[in-house]
């Protein structure tokens, strides 16, 4: 994906409090050098935001007629209100190592025997994973495939197929579930017990 920044003259609350009355978005660019301060058009970044590439994706950032490759790092939303206060880049190239989490895409899983045949629900443990990897080779997103699941087996971390390249922090967890069937709920059919009768008045005695 590309966008297009300007390059931010005046610094400081003031001038971002401006800028962001003006329709534009305060940021800075770090890395592979002197941080760049930079303004951004509010309207084109926040829809930007709103695409799952733009957050896990080398981005081709345009300044002064020159384009950089550079990486989403973080962006500050204003607490109530649809808009975005400020957003921060990383300057990558081919050598750049990084961490960064990526999200997962779940494949497979209507045709799975747990869900197919058992009628079990699939319970996605985690819905993305931090990875290291050169920047280059960053994935936009790591497919998972769960067309093998099974009643009573998850799916962990070492099933997965990583790209070239990527590896897994787990964060001293050795192999994480990432995805497990739930068996369906089985509903108790409770039937209450019909009152003894009463013995007949009489039942049992002589006649006097």
């Amino acid at each position: 994906m590309k966008f297009v920044a300007f390059e931010r003259k005046l610094q400081g609350t003031g001038a971002s409090r401006r800028l962001r009355i003006s329709g534009k978005v305060p940021g800075i660019v770090f890395g592979a050098g002197e941080p760049t301060m930079i303004e951004l058009d509010h309207n084109a970044l926040y829809f930007a935001l709103k695409k799952e590439a733009f957050h896990s994706s080398i981005l081709d950032m345009e300044l002064n007629g020159q384009d950089s490759k550079v990486l989403l790092r973080a962006v500050q939303y204003h607490p109530f209100k649809p808009q975005v206060l400020h957003v921060d880049f990383q300057r990558v190239d081919n050598t750049t190592k990084i961490t960064k989490k990526v999200p997962l895409h779940f494949i497979g899983e209507a045709e799975s025997v747990a869900v197919k045949t058992d009628k079990c629900t699939v319970s996605h443990i985690v819905t993305e994973l931090e990875i290291t990897c050169v920047a280059v080779e960053l994935p936009e997103f790591i497919e998972v495939d769960l067309s093998g699941l099974t009643k009573g087996h998850s799916v962990h971390v070492n099933d997965i197929k990583l790209p070239a390249g990527v590896k897994v922090v787990t964060h001293g967890k050795p192999n994480p579930v990432i995805a497990t069937p739930v068996e369906p709920k089985v509903e108790e059919i409770v039937v209450a017990a019909a009152p003894a009768a009463a013995p007949a008045k009489g039942k049992g005695k002589g006649k006097k």
